[in-house]
């Protein structure tokens, strides 16, 4: 049960649920805030369309008021100057009650909107100042010498209902404000939730990218070991089950490829060995003959400088077989030091001088500053071999270009020769042990085989690159091009 759980577990943590997952939990923060955020808004714009129309009704319905306030004193006025017994004149009374109904109507819906109690007092007030004028004037009706009113009612009537709109400009005022503040507040609530979801999610997304970038770290660095045919630390990847998972088939791969090695280099050096013991005897038989040439005639002599000459030819690939077999130790057990390549390239060219004197040989020369981490030996292996290759395959009185540069963060070695070159075909070939192309048989060129292979096995121990270019517009000789990391400022 508990490796079921286990299980399951491990299932959810992979790339096939892991992404979508953490896709989902950044993205619903993110959704949650911006739909809080379009509801806040809908929210505020709604608020703001009721708030605007209740105050324009407040507004037009207090003007309203203001202007029926002005029309009770003008109708109050002339019901008392009409109630005169010379002058009266019965539909004016009508009037005075239709206007007065009117105000207290208007005034009653402002009630209704929902006002505030300061507006509330002042609608109460401005009732009360027109009960007072409407008592006055009905008091003395039955009098049959009505006078006005005092103007100083009026002046309260009118007091009042400047009041009443002092107070509802002063209400607009405030809920104008409380809008505003509103408005902030959820922008306010807007940020926190904001600034607190976006942090969560920001942490989530760079958890899945140290997650992933350490696991991808990892195979990068376990393929480049293999690459450099470092067998001897295991492989092991951490993080999601899909990596974890490559990590293991790599670390089968390691195995395997370790064993394949192993066996290689004892296949090697048991055929050196075998090869070593009947060699040593046919270079006995071979020196008894050189001690009796004298005796001998021409063909037993020819046959003796045949003999001699097969068998340094095979002495001499016993050697580059060895090298060879050597090459393919545990590159941990290598020395990595500081390498000035434009003094071990100087020092390699002035070791080959000879022969390119011999051959006539023109030497172009665009060499820069370049420092890299390696085996000294094995970098001037790759360098001698590269040179040895061009002066073979040159015509007498060619040109042998080399380039050393750094592009980038790699150091870029050149080596262009004007021999025949090497075709596409052959290029895939020519860094195999004892591939020699149509060129050396055509030349008549004498060599193992072995030199490309053991240079191409001393750059993949630098963890390097070696490759056949096409040779430039103008030419048509090898063009072999050799990278290295560069050494990192201190």
């Amino acid at each position: 049960m508990v490796d079921l759980k286990r299980m399951r577990v491990e299932k959810l943590f992979s790339l096939k649920y892991l992404i979508p997952i953490g896709f989902v939990v950044v993205l619903v923060p993110l959704l949650f805030t911006v739909m809080y955020a379009a509801f806040a808004m809908r929210d505020i714009a709604r608020l703001e369309q009721r708030t605007f129309y209740q105050i324009v009704e407040q507004v037009k319905t207090a003007r309203s008021a203001l202007q029926m306030v002005s029309d009770i004193e003008r109708k109050a006025k002339l019901f008392v100057i009409l109630s005169h017994p010379s002058l009266r004149q019965p539909y004016e009374r009508q009037s005075y009650e239709s206007v007065r109904n009117a105000l207290r109507e208007t005034l009653g819906e402002l009630l209704k909107m929902g006002v505030d109690e300061k507006v509330a007092r002042s609608i109460n007030e401005l009732s009360e100042q027109e009960r007072a004028v409407y008592e006055q004037i009905i008091s003395a009706e039955a009098d049959a010498h009505l006078k006005l009113p005092d103007e100083q009612i009026f002046q309260g009537l009118h007091t009042a209902a400047n009041a009443l709109w002092v107070e509802i400009s002063d209400q607009v005022d405030r809920e104008a404000k409380e809008l505003h503040q509103q408005s902030q507040s959820v922008q306010h609530d807007l940020m926190i939730k904001a600034g607190f979801l976006l942090p969560i999610s920001i942490a989530v997304v760079l958890f899945l990218l140290t997650l992933l970038t350490r696991s991808v770290r990892q195979l990068d660095e376990s393929i480049r070991r293999l690459t450099a045919r470092d067998f001897g630390q295991p492989i092991s990847v951490a993080g999601p089950q899909d990596l974890r998972y490559l990590g293991d088939q790599l670390e089968l791969l390691r195995t395997r490829l370790r064993s394949l090695e192993e066996s290689k280099r004892h296949l090697m050096d048991n055929v050196s060995t075998e090869i070593k013991t009947p060699l040593a005897r046919i270079v006995e038989s071979a020196e008894q003959l050189e001690t009796m040439r004298h005796e001998a005639g021409p063909e037993q002599r020819e046959i003796g400088r045949t003999l001699t000459t097969n068998i340094q030819r095979l002495q001499e690939l016993l050697a580059e077989l060895t090298r060879y077999n050597r090459l393919h130790e545990e590159p941990g057990k290598t020395i990595a030091e500081r390498v000035d390549m434009r003094e071990l390239l100087t020092s390699v060219i002035e070791d080959h001088r000879p022969r390119l004197q011999a051959k006539f040989l023109v030497v172009k020369e665009l060499i820069q500053p370049v420092t890299v981490a390696g085996d000294r030996d094995q970098l001037r292996t790759v360098l001698d071999h590269l040179i040895s290759n061009a002066v073979s395959y040159s015509p007498e009185g060619g040109e042998i270009r080399i380039m050393l540069r750094s592009v980038g963060d790699n150091m870029e070695l050149e080596v262009e020769d004007d021999g025949p070159g090497i075709d596409e075909e052959e290029s895939k070939h020519v860094f195999e042990p004892f591939y020699r192309g149509k060129a050396a048989f055509a030349l008549g060129t004498e060599g193992t085989g072995m030199g490309l292979a053991i240079a191409s096995e001393c750059v993949a121990n630098q963890r390097g690159k070696i490759e056949v270019l096409e040779p430039r517009q103008d030419k048509h000789g090898a063009r072999i091009r050799v990278q290295f990391p560069l050494v990192e400022a201190a």
